[in-house]
């Protein structure tokens, strides 16, 4: 098959989920007979026309001059060329917002296979206005798309419930971490099991204040990480809130997974605050880790924990986790989910099942109507 990515800030990734997705499902592609050409902005710090064998579009963007609106031209132009290069699918990751182009490329050769992530027009970092903008999107993409991926059980739910559609649940995929190295500690003046930390994108929906606040009015003395990009308004925001708080520390964002790994598996506890839905890379690569859990308290954040964590939807609960006493759960709690990740979300398989689908939509005969 003839597979186009689109959907990603580009590989390799240096942003968040969906970018993790393309890079690492990509060559899994390719080592199983297929062609894959992954779309990436022309912003991108990596400027080559392959990566490990992966054929580059470069297409233009500039979201950091143009905001959502370059956003918005850089998934339009995508779209627009995937379906001109006749793919046999064209794989979107995410809700676009080039999904309100959907029906105007209703005449395709291409299947079109939207993974519909999580609910984006909840993101409370965003006005009344983009809310309903996001909302629309995702129902064009739900209804004009020639098969859906939930990658939760609680999203599938809510695409039947919402839009009347069935869609394929897979989820996304961790690598089992089977060594980590105190040095990566030590680069950020850290000791094994005197820190907790949480590793998420400065938006409002993940709950970073909620956290930090139920860490600060804990009694515990330990020190709290924060990692992430700092480059937006609400992220600045928080540094400035917190910045008399010398145990409240935010080193960036870090993109070296071994750096991850070593980090989430001496944490004391991981702290997942995430709300708006799907399943979400960071928090099985916390599982994948070793990591001691606390989530917010989500019907999508326990369809993958179940009863392997701790849950908080307050700066109290969160008070509780800290100041409480898990010593006779963590190993048990620990084992359950890194078995989980070893058995359920293993990329291989997660490769596997992305590409039965395609292939069972392939199947079906040539495209009609969107």
């Amino acid at each position: 098959m003839k597979i186009a990515i689109l959907g990603s800030r580009g590989i390799p990734a240096n942003y968040g989920g969906t970018e993790t997705v393309a890079e690492i499902m990509s060559p899994i592609f390719q080592q199983l007979g297929h062609a894959v050409t992954v779309y990436s902005p022309d912003e991108h710090p990596y400027t080559g026309a392959t990566w490990r064998g992966i054929q580059l579009k470069r297409i233009f963007n500039q979201e950091s001059k143009l905001g959502i609106w370059g956003t918005l031209i850089y998934d339009f132009l995508c779209l627009k060329d995937a379906v001109a290069s006749e793919f046999d699918i064209i794989l979107e990751l995410g809700n676009v917002p080039c999904a309100i182009f959907f029906p105007f490329f209703h005449q395709r050769n291409s299947k079109l296979i939207t993974n519909m992530d999580g609910l984006e027009w909840k993101r409370a970092k965003w006005n009344v206005v983009l809310q309903k903008f996001a909302k629309l999107t995702e129902a064009l993409g739900a209804r004009c798309s020639d098969a859906l991926i939930a990658d939760n059980e609680g999203i599938r739910e809510y695409l039947r419930q919402e839009y009347g559609r069935d869609s394929y649940f897979i989820p996304y995929g961790a690598l089992a971490v089977s060594a980590v190295h105190l040095a990566h500690l030590q680069s950020y003046a850290l000791e094994p099991r005197r820190y907790h930390m949480l590793i998420a994108r400065l938006e409002p929906e993940n709950n970073i204040e909620m956290i930090v606040d139920g860490f600060l009015a804990a009694t515990d003395n330990r020190e709290f990480i924060v990692v992430g990009k700092i480059a937006n308004t609400y992220g600045r925001r928080l540094v400035a809130k917190y910045q008399a708080q010398t145990r409240v520390r935010f080193v960036g964002g870090i993109y070296d997974y071994a750096v991850l790994s070593s980090l989430r598996w001496y944490a004391e506890i991981y702290f997942h605050g995430h709300s708006v839905g799907g399943t979400n890379p960071s928090l099985l690569e916390a599982m994948a880790s070793s990591a001691f859990i606390a989530a917010h308290d989500n019907v999508f954040n326990r369809s993958v924990l179940g009863a392997d964590a701790c849950y908080f939807s307050s700066v109290s609960a969160v008070v509780e986790i800290i100041d409480g006493d898990y010593s006779t759960q963590r190993a048990a709690w620990v084992t359950a989910n890194l078995t989980k990740v070893e058995e359920i979300y293993t990329w291989d398989r997660i490769a596997r099942e992305y590409l039965r689908v395609f292939a069972s939509v392939l199947a079906e005969g040539p495209q009609n109507s969107a």
